[in-house]
């Protein structure tokens, strides 16, 4: 790791060294994508049980028009824990829109279902360089659809429809709620972005201050960014780069939560979206944990600053429920 890495809470730096040893070096010696998913298949699963949810189910929901159906897999939570109609979770998972997979963020949403009391609706959307953007886009916003009208089946509240992802998915839940207000719905009472990916023109300063040391670079960035968007694409377009959105744009979307890693590449992309949201009148909060690294959310057992960033954004989702709100109201705000 580079010296900056001193910025790395005691905590996080064994994990990063781990998740920097196995990860493939993507854009460097590895620029085949089906390479570097047979890297990430051959690293040895977690050896400890994934979380207990209530059910979990494997379907596929419609794809947008002309595209095939999506995977989804749907985690229900303990009814015993959470009696009554809960909120209902679209989760995107990130790996750069290349990598990862609805079972690499399987221990996530079963985290994410117990925190929330939720039904978590995991998207196995189309990845890239095979189906370029907007296929993930359109993806995440048809599965957004299909939660949408089935609220009822999935036991959710109908004002607590809530957004989410981390990383790459981050950028697809984004994108999706910016798709949603185009096309006249569904109506979503939240969004929950995780060390988000909002911009493919990499010229803030966190990706340069943390270009290395930190497990993810901004070397990996920039090659997930090339698989993505393809030959000649500058990435401007604010499907693609949700912080080039503006005013018109974001004023009716809903309140946000954005959870930031200090030591990462993408650090600056959440709080650059928190404040444009501000600034076009929606309700918005950052959760910043200076000393974690990107991905550090998957580790709620080992870093005490998971478990707090999983409670918050729990709490988060929980109150739209408990606190009556719905997608018309300034609901969701974390403090």
């Amino acid at each position: 790791m580079s010296g900056t890495s001193d910025r790395l809470d005691p905590r996080a730096r064994p994990f990063v060294r781990a998740f920097s040893a196995v990860f493939p070096d993507v854009g460097g010696a590895v620029t085949d994508a089906v390479e570097a998913r047979r890297i990430m298949a051959a690293t040895p699963p977690p050896a400890t049980p994934p979380p207990a949810v209530g059910a979990v189910v494997d379907r596929t929901v419609p794809g947008p028009p002309g595209a095939p159906p999506i995977p989804v897999r749907i985690y229900l939570p303990d009814p015993g824990r959470r009696p009554g109609p809960r909120p209902t979770v679209v989760f995107c998972h990130g790996g750069g829109f290349v990598l990862c997979d609805l079972d690499t963020h399987d221990r996530t949403a079963r985290n994410l279902c117990r925190a929330a009391g939720a039904a978590v609706v995991s998207v196995d959307y189309r990845r890239a360089p095979e189906h370029r953007f907007p296929a993930a886009v359109e993806d995440a916003h048809a599965a957004l659809c299909w939660a949408g009208e089935h609220l009822g089946e999935l036991g959710g509240d109908p004002g607590a429809l809530v957004v989410a992802g981390d990383s790459a998915g981050g950028n697809l839940a984004a994108a999706s709620l910016l798709l949603a207000a185009e096309r006249g719905g569904p109506p979503v009472a939240l969004q929950v972005l995780v060390y988000p990916s909002l911009t493919a023109s990499l010229d803030s300063d966190s990706y340069r201050r943390n270009a290395t040391g930190y497990y993810l670079t901004t070397a990996h960035v920039r090659w997930f960014w090339e698989q993505y968007l393809g030959p000649g694409e500058d990435g401007k377009h604010p499907l693609a780069s949700p912080l080039n959105a503006g005013p018109e744009l974001l004023a009716g979307l809903p309140p946000a939560h954005v959870v930031v890693a200090g030591c990462d590449p993408l650090a600056d992309d959440g709080p650059a979206y928190d404040r444009l949201l501000q600034a076009s009148g929606v309700t918005s909060s950052v959760d910043l944990h200076p000393g974690m690294f990107h991905g550090f959310l998957a580790l709620p057992e080992y870093l005490p600053a998971a478990r707090d960033a999983l409670d918050r954004i729990g709490g988060v989702i929980r109150s739209l429920v408990t606190d009556g709100k719905t997608s018309g109201e300034a609901g969701g705000r974390a403090e």
